[in-house]
């Protein structure tokens, strides 16, 4: 599995690609603009968000898109990330952003180079989504923000020291949390101490969601899970795309009790047919989600996560 579609809709609002060319545009705040580069186009990020700005009420904009910032040879992320946050002041009602809507094929996930995002917190005390895609040398500090309430990180490998910063940050609205851990051929170098924080749930007290996704450690999670203190108010649990086998799912159903979740994601999983059956049976009012089984069947045991390179 790769990263291969863009999405249709984020923030609730439909995604409208910002054309500089376009002799009608939807209201600011009806949409949300994506902003990508043409491969090999003849200007940089810097002047497309400036064409945005002088072409669309920046007031109203709700929500912004970030596709592939480079003209042809990869780059780093910082120079818009500055571009975007000078201009934070333009922009009192942006309640969204998403940096780094890119497909494979635009480029790999593990190859997209990141900078300090930061920024993109302090600069918008206002946003309440964020998410980023991208793990190569990615950087945040740990921060104090009032209004997130959906925070996304999405990696083939995501630095243990970003997972740190966000379990440091104080985020007191903050009620969907979404990691892809990834593999530590590509950076993931998280452990289970590092999840601490968010299995005991005490530093995000409004938190409903929680995802910890593309791991190779998911047997681990899976254990630690089975216990955590912050699993008795979540409404929502996300443990897919990573390596779980028949021993984590174990754990999951010897733990607490989950029949309180709305929803399960375990898709892209290593479970058997008789562990997928109990997990079902077990839970019957919940949603759960088995899809992608993967084969376990193999001598040598390789298992893989869904969202790597």
């Amino acid at each position: 599995m790769t990263v291969s579609q863009h999405p249709d809709r984020f923030h609730d609002l439909p995604i409208h690609p910002f054309d500089p060319t376009a002799a009608a545009r939807p209201a600011a705040g009806e949409v949300a603009w994506r902003l990508a580069l043409e491969y090999d186009t003849d200007h940089d990020f810097d002047r497309l968000w400036k064409a945005f700005l002088d072409a669309v009420d920046p007031a109203g904009v709700r929500a912004v898109v970030i596709g592939p910032w480079w003209q042809d040879g990869y780059v780093s992320v910082a120079a818009a990330v500055a571009a975007v946050t000078a201009d934070a002041a333009r922009l009192p009602a942006l309640e969204a952003l998403f940096l780094g809507d890119v497909t494979f094929d635009e480029c790999e996930i593990s190859w997209m180079e990141m900078d300090d995002v930061t920024p993109l917190l302090t600069a918008f005390p206002g946003l309440t989504e964020l998410t980023v895609r991208g793990g190569m040398d990615l950087v945040l500090a740990p921060v104090r923000h009032d209004r997130l309430t959906a925070l996304r990180f999405e990696a083939g490998g995501l630095p243990a020291a970003v997972v740190r910063a966000v379990a440091a940050s104080e985020l007191p609205a903050l009620e969907r949390l979404t990691l892809w851990l990834g593999t530590d051929e590509y950076g993931g170098d998280t452990t289970i101490d590092d999840l601490a924080p968010f299995l005991d749930g005490a530093r995000l007290p409004s938190l409903r969601h929680l995802g910890l996704a593309n791991s190779d450690i998911q047997d681990e999670i899976a254990s630690a899970v089975a216990h955590a203190p912050v699993v008795a108010r979540l409404e929502s649990l996300d443990l897919s795309m990573g390596v779980l086998s028949d021993e984590g799912a174990a754990a999951l159903l010897e733990g607490q009790p989950l029949t309180h979740l709305r929803s399960l994601d375990l898709h892209h999983h290593y479970l058997g047919e008789e562990m997928q059956q109990r997990l079902t049976e077990a839970l019957p009012g919940v949603e759960v989600d088995l899809g992608d089984a993967e084969d376990d069947d193999d001598d040598d045991g390789w298992r893989y996560v869904a969202v790597a390179e």
